[in-house]
């Protein structure tokens, strides 16, 4: 007898027209995003984004430290603020930079996440709450989560829902931060915990989920986060909140793509800068001045040829660059 690989349990949640276009649109602007090499964030890029990403994951629970304050943390330099918003920056930063190794459908994972994300913040982190627990927006209970001794179970399932799902990831991720959210299986941390999860699953899909600060934006509509939520609970369907997530993604990867087209155009001002001042700069010394890699530097250069802004004189060697026009 064969045996039954379906799971045992399937959230709640319709596929309307408008998740649909939603979906289309955001494949189409990733697909576009990693075709495109010149459109891929640079390694700074990806720096400022995940600091964009701790800092506004965070303050959605509200920790009070600035963009700069976390940028300072980042980069190990001492910082004036309250402890306990110190060490939850310092633990983001942890448990980010174990991401790449992280398993999304395995507890063990989950558990080592949550023991990263919360060291020293909780009793109970690495391990699912022991009591009863509901989610707040300021004094308001917006939802009261299911009882402790169930956790382990529901946790379980919805990992196996969504590691066997055929639905498409850009709905299942959706669905999967939701049903988290509702089980709220941590005393503390379940915020941004669900919300990097997301991203975890997000990234078996297309990597470059990884440098999406999906974050920032859900912290510029934190109230219709929450709504979004209590509207689902509401109708015991994921799909108020699969529409206002998928709408912060799209909204996530405009932004990157304007902040790839001002990096791009920064990188470009700085050798068209350096060679002006100094027509026999090298490729190495570009490399320096612009913080992008060998063949970064070169892209950008064959770019600026075909556009007609610089032109080489003379051969690799001996030759030197001649600025035609600035930008």
């Amino acid at each position: 007898m064969a045996k039954n690989t379906e799971p045992t349990y399937v959230p709640p949640f319709t596929i309307t027209d408008e998740i649909t276009t939603l979906v289309a649109e955001i494949a189409e602007k990733v697909g576009h995003l990693t075709a495109s090499a010149e459109q891929l964030p640079t390694p700074q890029l990806r720096r400022e984004n995940r600091i964009k990403t701790i800092q506004s994951s965070l303050a959605i629970e509200n920790n009070s430290l600035s963009l700069d304050q976390v940028t300072a943390i980042v980069e190990g330099k001492r910082v004036l603020g309250a402890p306990n918003e110190i060490q939850e920056v310092k633990n983001a930063i942890d448990a980010y930079e174990l991401m790449l190794e992280l398993d999304p459908y395995k507890e063990k994972d989950m558990l080592k996440a949550h023991k990263l994300m919360m060291t020293d913040l909780v009793r109970e982190c690495g391990r699912f709450r022991s009591g009863g627990v509901g989610v707040f927006n300021g004094e308001v209970c917006i939802h009261m989560a299911p009882p402790a001794q169930r956790v382990p179970l529901l946790i379980g399932e919805l990992l196996d829902w969504v590691k066997t799902t055929k639905t498409h990831p850009l709905i299942s991720s959706c669905v999967f931060h939701y049903e988290f959210e509702f089980i709220h299986p941590f005393a503390d941390g379940n915020g941004r915990l669900g919300r990097m999860w997301q991203t975890l699953l997000l990234m078996q899909w297309k990597p470059i989920f990884a440098w999406i600060p999906v974050e920032t934006i859900v912290k510029e509509h934190q109230q219709e986060y929450y709504a979004a939520i209590m509207k689902s609970d509401h109708e015991a369907s994921s799909t108020p909140f699969i529409v206002f997530m998928l709408g912060c993604l799209k909204e996530a990867l405009d932004e990157m793509v304007k902040s790839n087209q001002k990096s791009n155009q920064k990188s470009n001002q700085k050798i068209i800068s350096a060679m002006r001042d100094n027509p026999v700069v090298t490729i190495k010394d570009l490399q320096a001045i612009t913080g992008l890699s060998e063949s970064g530097v070169k892209k950008n250069i064959r770019q600026l040829q075909a556009d007609g802004i610089i032109q080489r004189v003379g051969g690799a060697k001996g030759g030197h660059w001649e600025v035609l026009q600035m930008i």
